[in-house]
């Protein structure tokens, strides 16, 4: 009985896949497609591309394969530098998702930290408005802020950047993992190959996260004037 019913969901299974496997290539890629139109189609992106692109991290549920439906790995630049190109997207991706993490936690931070006493008292409101009012009374903001900015870039661009004499110009070393800088103070990121992957696959979906998220507080505090948590208390009647 169990042989016979072994037996009957191979047939089966080979039944379902045959006239997948039978049909022209064309018509593959119209399967693959309608089952997942978020990925990526294959008639428009370069096979190499793609396949190199499914090895990096960031992919993730309830996206199995590539989320790509504008197709964007199609516009990788000339034939000989389309991983050097996606390498530099991906570099570029873990860059702005750090800078967003960091720019997401500090506007809900400082807009909290109005009532206690510090070195600005006279800061209030939208935290998008209050580096005009530390310049206001005086201090220099903009200064400071461009000089950490440029030392940062410097180092990022020392340690992942191909020489610009060399032929590999506007282009990371081949030595380089994009986004991996080095700087590991606690020790998170794991040497194991699988928890490293899930790692930075985190920290990629928590750094598109931010992106979303920074980008909408803005536009909320340019449009109601108010604070984060003071426009949300209002629409829930709080």
């Amino acid at each position: 009985m169990a042989a016979m019913t072994m037996s009957t969901a191979i047939s089966s299974r080979a039944a379902l896949l045959k006239p997948f496997n039978s049909a022209k290539p064309a018509q593959r890629r119209l399967v693959v497609r309608a089952q997942d139109p978020a990925a990526p189609d294959p008639s428009a992106v370069d096979g190499e591309v793609r396949q190199y692109a499914a090895t990096m991290p960031g992919i993730s549920q309830p996206f199995p394969n590539i989320f790509d439906p504008l197709n964007l790995l199609g516009n990788t630049g000339a034939s000989n530098t389309k991983i050097r190109e996606l390498r530099r997207w991906r570099e570029a991706e873990v860059t702005h998702g750090r800078v967003s993490m960091l720019a997401a936690l500090g506007f809900i931070v400082q807009e909290q930290l109005e009532d206690f006493p510090g070195p600005f008292p006279h800061v209030t409101g939208p935290a998008i408005y209050h580096f005009q009012q530390v310049e206001a009374k005086g201090a220099t903001f903009w200064t400071p802020l461009l000089l950490v900015i440029g030392i940062c870039e410097a180092y990022r661009v020392g340690l992942g950047w191909a020489e610009p004499t060399s032929g590999n110009f506007y282009s990371l070393r081949d030595d380089y993992e994009p986004g991996n800088l080095g700087f590991d103070p606690v020790g998170l990121l794991p040497e194991d190959p699988k928890a490293r992957y899930e790692m930075q696959t985190k920290e990629l979906n928590n750094g598109r996260l931010a992106m979303i998220a920074i980008a909408a507080f803005v536009v909320q505090e340019l449009i109601s004037g108010q604070e984060l948590f003071e426009h949300t208390a209002k629409k829930l009647g709080i």
